[in-house]
């Protein structure tokens, strides 16, 4: 089959990769779609990502078809039209704390990990895709539900209500959304539906802020949201920051906008270990914060309903459509946000 392989720094190639076969009976293969270009998997694109290996498929966001199933696999048969999490997990131990009280995903014991992150896992950007553990990692499109919007099921609309949640946003709440890529955007979305009064969103880059300010939400450049934040908010910032890029300098303006007792929920993946966390800050202000990975599976049954309602459109954000051949080029334009890209979606 052919598939977008990693080679090094920028190094994206259209290559021919074994297909996939069964990781056990209880996995499925799946002939793909529509996959999608995360904003996490420019952190492989520039070279720092989440291994050392290389040669491997990238990408963690797919929908298509189902062409074989193991005989342990109850949920899904062959022909069925699925969406698959991002984030793979095993089953349950069905014995600790976690799965007796009804949250298998919490349990201590089981297997967890992301497609398209190193060689123990190959990605989605490719005709076909092994899934481990199918009855957990993948789901029927449901009724009513687009394909388009399917796809951004799988990782990006979950992670961005995610991340919302974690900054502890409600009703009449001050929000702040740092990063306007397609996740920070669903981020603002998702502010509003949970209720926030303000929403202020910022990002360098003028149509992001623009696309923002057309969801409702009070644009702000970097350079100068602080001091705009301190005086549209009378000197008390913010209640809840969302950081959505992942590098120390958006993170650090998440936590300053912030405003006493304040939430903070960053999902963006920083892998600088060495991040020098504002402590006293953070005491002075009495902040919470909050880092957090998505099981997407578990956000499911809350989100279909709202896109299904009209009250998320994660759609609106694509922007490019390529075909997977031209994968490095479509990295290229996503990574250099060329041409106002927002989301960009390949096609075998």
């Amino acid at each position: 089959m052919k598939a977008l392989g990693y080679h090094g720094e920028r190094d994206i190639r259209y290559d021919d990769f074994p297909d996939p076969v069964l990781m056990g009976q209880d996995g499925a293969i799946v002939k793909m779609k529509s996959c999608g270009i995360c904003g996490s998997d420019l952190h492989i694109y520039h070279g720092h990502g989440f291994s050392k290996d290389t040669g491997y498929c990238v990408g963690h966001e797919a929908v298509g078809e189902v062409v074989e199933v193991g005989r342990d696999v109850r949920t899904l048969k062959v022909g069925d039209e699925v969406m698959m999490s991002a984030a793979v997990r095993s089953g349950g131990c069905g014995r600790c704390p976690a799965c007796r009280a009804g949250t298998p995903a919490k349990c201590a014991k089981q297997i967890w990990g992301c497609y398209g992150l190193s060689t123990n896992l190959q990605g989605c950007q490719a005709e076909g895709i092994a899934i481990p553990w199918a009855d957990n990692n993948a789901t029927r499109i449901p009724e009513g539900i687009s394909t388009d919007q399917a796809l951004l099921l799988t990782d990006n609309l979950p992670t961005a209500y995610m991340g919302a949640k974690n900054a502890d946003i409600g009703p009449g709440k001050t929000v702040a959304i740092v990063g306007l890529g397609p996740i920070g955007l669903m981020a603002v979305q998702s502010a509003f539906v949970l209720g926030a009064a303000r929403v202020f969103a910022i990002d360098l880059v003028k149509e992001r802020r623009d696309a923002a300010a057309a969801l409702g939400a009070i644009p702000l450049s970097p350079e100068t949201a602080i001091e705009e934040v301190r005086e549209a908010t009378d000197g008390a910032m913010v209640e809840c920051s969302v950081e959505a890029v992942g590098i120390d300098k958006t993170i650090e303006l998440a936590i300053a906008v912030a405003g006493r007792n304040a939430s903070i929920s960053v999902f963006g993946a920083n892998q600088n270990q060495a991040f020098k966390y504002p402590l006293w800050t953070a005491f002075n202000k009495s902040l919470t914060f909050r880092v957090a990975g998505c099981f997407v599976q578990s956000h499911w049954p809350e989100l279909i309903p709202l896109v299904q309602a009209g009250r998320l459109t994660p759609e609106k954000f694509i922007t490019h459509r390529m075909s997977l051949k031209d994968g490095a080029e479509a990295y290229r334009i996503f990574d250099g946000k060329l041409d106002n890209v927002m989301k960009v979606v390949l096609a075998p």
